[in-house]
């Protein structure tokens, strides 16, 4: 009987310990994990020696394995084949994928060009390669004389050319297809 006693508290840690299995012991913070972390980041994108892009960013985790940075406060300013200011972008976190020039951009992200249109969403992807701008979210644009919502667009960089998802709005031009 002393000897099934014994062992009982020793079952009961055994069997304790297995409960807690598959729970992580520790939380992983981006910092840990991260191969850089930059404070106060600043990043110049160049296409045949003309800047294309200012990125910002109050902190950036660069990650060498999936070549991408993690960037927090995100400012970013593009610049048109001339090297003239065309638009700014904010928002509360991003992802710039330096191999492929993607980026995207999370968290009350809002872009304004230097003509007066702005675009509020929560979440925008730039594809290099395809040079368009993506949401599959809820946006709103305005423009002057113009207002726009739906429920997610694909676009040129320069929001000359939008084709919006399940669109509604007021005033400007609507050019629909044929049919």
């Amino acid at each position: 009987m002393r000897m099934a006693l014994a062992t009982l508290p020793g079952a009961l840690l055994v069997a304790l310990a297995c409960r807690d299995q598959g729970r992580p012991t520790a939380f992983m913070n981006p910092a840990d994990s991260a191969d850089q972390v930059l404070l106060g980041m600043q990043h110049y994108v160049t296409e045949d020696g003309v800047q294309r892009a200012r990125v910002r960013a109050d902190t950036a985790y660069f990650y060498s394995a999936t070549q991408a940075a993690d960037l927090h406060t995100v400012h970013i300013t593009f610049y048109n084949a001339a090297g003239a200011e065309t638009s700014t972008l904010t928002a509360r976190q991003g992802t710039y994928h330096w191999r492929s020039g993607d980026m995207e951009a999370r968290g009350n992200v809002v872009v304004v060009t230097t003509d007066g249109r702005t675009l509020h969403t929560d979440a925008l992807r730039y594809s290099q390669a395809r040079n368009e701008v993506t949401s599959d979210g809820p946006f709103v644009f305005d423009g002057p004389n113009r207002h726009v919502e739906g429920e997610g667009f694909t676009s040129d960089p320069d929001f000359k050319n939008v084709v919006a998802k399940h669109p509604k709005g007021t005033g400007g031009k609507f050019t629909l297809p044929n049919q």
